[in-house]
């Protein structure tokens, strides 16, 4: 696979689990990466510096990217640091396991915020502040292609970034920007362990082909893949990192 030295990426909600591990990735590539975080701070630093321990180099950013304002900041501050952005990684988001008699209202609205109007905004800076031939890849679910007791919210929101991404990747193929999706299955992070039983972790486990849950590894190589030069001729479409559940 050719490098990615010379590349800026910015991956969002970067400062843990699968992002942190696409950040790394895509750093060990080449590419100077903006680590994006909201609260843990320390924890966005831990990933910059095992970036720069690695002889890579990486920017810590702070952005709520559900707020619009603060997406233009992150995109900005990216710029004047790196002075481009070539690679977006849609990354942040947030779990709500419950059935749908159970969700709270305000519980409801900041899954939308967080997981939906988060890529809606990061997309719509996108395209003024990407380069030309730039690459997008959308974090989305292998649960929007099932009907999973208690996922309905965040497969919901997962779903409608799908589509988001997309009709993006129409509307910029004209400047040579390539946008995918990537579908990760059951993959062994906090945000996936929050609300289940290990009894729950054991049934997703066997509901693959391949007999086990993922690790974030397993998705940072396809979306290494995907912003690499040879996907260049991808766009548009949604690929399925499951093991097999689907």
């Amino acid at each position: 696979m050719q490098s990615l030295h010379g590349k800026v990426a910015i991956v969002t909600g970067s400062a843990r689990g699968i992002g942190a591990e696409i950040a790394f990735a895509l750093a060990k590539a080449g590419a100077k990466v903006a680590i994006n975080y909201v609260e843990n701070r320390m924890a966005a630093d831990q990933v910059c510096a095992a970036i720069t321990q690695a002889g890579g180099e990486c920017k810590v950013i702070q952005a709520d990217v559900s707020d619009p304002v603060a997406v233009q900041k992150l995109f900005t501050a990216t710029v004047e640091q790196f002075s481009q952005i070539d690679i977006l990684v849609n990354n942040a988001g947030i779990l709500l396991f419950k059935e749908i008699s159970e969700i709270r209202d305000d519980e409801f609205d900041r899954i939308v915020d967080i997981n939906f109007k988060s890529v809606f905004y990061t997309l719509r800076e996108a395209t003024a502040k990407l380069a030309d031939h730039g690459r997008v890849v959308t974090i989305s679910s292998t649960v929007t292609r099932l009907m999973l007791p208690k996922y309905s919210a965040y497969a919901a929101t997962k779903a409608a970034v799908e589509q988001l991404t997309r009709i993006f990747a129409r509307e910029m193929g004209k400047r040579g920007i390539n946008a995918n999706i990537v579908s990760p299955g059951p993959v062994d992070t906090e945000l996936f362990r929050t609300g289940k039983t290990a009894a729950d972790i054991e049934r997703m486990s066997g509901m693959a082909a391949l007999g086990r849950i993922g690790v974030t590894d397993d998705i940072a190589q396809v979306v290494l893949f995907l912003v690499s030069e040879e996907a260049r001729w991808i766009t548009g479409q949604n690929i399925g990192v499951n093991g097999g559940i689907i």
